[in-house]
């Protein structure tokens, strides 16, 4: 288990097991921390989170925590992005750190509207269609999360090396 991860993956208040499951499995194949900010809609070690999940949760670096408070003193160098369908800017369109988290809301709701409006430079998102109301919570995870790691194995325009 990894003490620090490069990136941290937030749920926060998620509540459909199956997505969280399927998470986990993109947190293991990429290196990153899986991070539940409680109250689950579900139990962490109920048959459909476990089976989304496979055999790779003993692979997992996870916690979680019980507030938000907790979680933002849980990870060293807090630097959020906050991921919802309403964003102005691109996801694609940041440049993402070691450390960094992307924080995900409920799937019936998604983040609180007034984080948002508290940090809309820290808010970006996946663009969708109109006639799609969202993406699936695991799909926006894996499409972020593969982002950062496009942009972090992205040559150096000035050494030509992968950084």
């Amino acid at each position: 288990m990894l003490d620090r991860a490069p990136l941290n993956i937030v749920l926060y208040q998620p509540e459909i097991p199956q997505n969280t499951g399927n998470i986990a499995r993109t947190c293991v194949a990429i290196g990153a921390k899986l991070w539940l900010v409680k109250p689950l809609g579900f139990r962490i070690d109920e048959k459909s989170v476990r089976r989304a999940g496979l055999d790779y949760w003993p692979h997992l670096c996870w916690e979680v925590v019980d507030d938000w408070q907790t979680l933002r003193t849980g990870i060293p160098d807090w630097q959020p992005w906050y991921f919802s369908k309403t964003a102005s800017q691109h996801y694609a369109y940041v440049r993402y750190q070691a450390g960094d988290a992307l924080v995900f809301g409920p799937e019936t709701r998604g983040l609180p509207r007034t984080w948002l409006e508290q940090w809309p430079d820290r808010t970006v998102g996946i663009p969708i269609r109109p006639e799609v109301r969202s993406l699936n919570l695991s799909n926006a995870v894996a499409v972020a999360a593969y982002e950062v790691l496009r942009q972090w194995r992205a040559p150096d325009p000035t050494t030509g090396s992968i950084s």
